[in-house]
């Protein structure tokens, strides 16, 4: 059998392997790619042959802990190493990897080869059971959005206060999660107290606990938030709802890092982090004596602001496929995705409510959608009368052809010409860039932009 036999050979075999799988020579330029890899990377096996593994897999463990490395290091095999990797569409995927070394015939090392697994339907059905997110559920690609990923790691590896400020429906307690789940005290209690639902007396036993025989109802003594996420992290949502006796009572906390349960006789030491969220501007209300200066500098000792979904719209396809991929889960439907049309609409769509708003548009389509894709009519009412002003004036939403064309551009410009730093913020190879340039005709400043790194 001759060597072009073999490959076929070979790539037939790996072709029918439904686990990913890729080789990488001696200098991690990657030598072989099946259809599987291409299915869970997003990446074609055009593009991904002669790149380097790290440029293609974006992994969590790529720059400092990359198990190919480990393997041909130490020679020995891993197996079933769980880490994510981020995919073409700019969303983290949850993978399991094996690695061994690659030898030639005469027993030289010549690479590696990984195998790996999608673990996306494990993982989402294990959080459906527990409840429990992390830093990669958080969706997106967007300029605003990288600058957060980048942030959240290194807020996670410091004990320091942190405010977040953000809109209802930006996710707030989702980042709040995430920070405690990068930090130290991922294995203590992560405990989340919504402060504005609660009038002041619920409020503090909640926080604070109380003793038994403090008032009738007291039976026995009752832990506090705080007690309760001992080691761990309390996050304070919508912390500018509350009472100024409320926030005297939580500032002493914060200072001393004591709590007094109701009918103790001495504080009790409370060792948390805390994390406080608010969709209003604190320092206007502190501006307006509404709230105590003392308690927002303890707070605000680094902040996190949040965008709205109107100053991410580059992430809405991102969101709607995650939407769609998560409600066929639970209904167990095959909706295919959105129309163009609803696409535009949704794109155009200001969004007061946020991603949380979007989600359940989605969730409202697919209770009218049998199949198929989400139309138009499957929409709320709003949408409908969006729709027939729209088509009775020039006023619509952007074509997704045309919103590419508006966001490629805006990244280039972004990178003052830069089309591979382009590339790299919109989560694609610079390859595929350029042809998207010349397909959509995308006119682009003369220089390129590399210049100017050096210098």
């Amino acid at each position: 059998m001759d060597e072009s036999s073999d490959e076929q050979t070979r790539d037939i075999i790996l072709s029918s392997i439904a686990d990913g799988v890729f080789t990488v020579d001696g200098e991690w330029r990657i030598t072989t790619f099946n259809r599987a890899a291409e299915r869970i990377t997003g990446v074609p096996r055009s593009e991904a042959v002669g790149q380097r593994c790290c440029d293609v897999f974006r992994a969590s463990i790529c720059e400092s802990a990359c198990a190919l490395k480990e393997t041909l290091r130490s020679g020995r095999q891993i197996v079933n190493r769980t880490i994510y990797i981020v995919n073409m569409k700019g969303e983290r995927v949850p993978i399991s990897v094996s690695t061994a070394i690659l030898k030639d015939k005469d027993g030289n090392v010549i690479g590696g080869v990984e195998t790996f697994r999608d673990l996306s339907v494990v993982e989402e059905l294990r959080k459906e059971l527990h409840e429990k997110y992390t830093f990669a559920d958080i969706i997106g690609r967007s300029h605003a959005m990288r600058r957060l990923f980048d942030l959240v790691p290194q807020l996670a590896a410091s004990n320091a206060t942190v405010l977040i400020e953000g809109a209802s429906g930006t996710g707030k307690e989702l980042f709040a999660r995430a920070i405690h789940d990068l930090s130290p005290r991922r294995d203590k209690p992560f405990v989340a107290v919504n402060c504005g639902a609660l009038p002041d007396t619920l409020l503090e036993s909640e926080l604070f606990g109380y003793k038994a025989g403090a008032f009738t109802d007291a039976k026995q003594d009752k832990p506090g938030r705080f007690a309760l996420a001992e080691g761990g992290t309390v996050f304070l949502d919508e912390i500018g709802d509350i009472s100024g006796a409320m926030q005297i009572r939580l500032l002493r906390t914060l200072q001393e890092r004591v709590v007094e349960p109701l009918g103790a006789v001495e504080p009790v030491p409370v060792d948390v982090r805390i994390i406080a969220a608010t969709n209003k501007d604190l320092g206007k209300l502190v501006r307006d004596g509404a709230f105590r200066e003392d308690l927002y500098y303890r707070i605000n000792v680094i902040r996190l602001g949040l965008p709205g979904l109107r100053e991410r719209r580059e992430d809405i396809p991102l969101l709607v496929d995650h939407f769609v991929a998560k409600f066929n889960r639970l209904q167990g439907k095959e909706i295919a995705g959105v129309s163009e049309d609803v696409m535009a609409l949704l794109m155009a769509h200001e969004y007061p409510g946020n991603v949380r708003e979007l989600e359940n548009i989605i969730e409202h389509a697919f209770v009218l959608c049998r199949d198929g894709l989400i139309r138009l009519r499957h929409l709320p009412p709003q949408f409908h009368g969006a729709a027939a002003s729209d088509a009775g004036s020039d006023r619509r939403g952007l074509t997704l052809e045309e919103f590419e064309k508006v966001h490629i551009a805006d990244a280039v410009r972004r990178h003052g010409g830069n089309r591979t730093a382009a590339a790299n913020e919109l989560g694609i190879n610079p390859s595929t860039l350029f042809r998207k340039i010349r397909s959509l005709g995308i006119v682009l400043p003369d220089k390129d932009g590399r210049s100017a790194e050096g210098r």
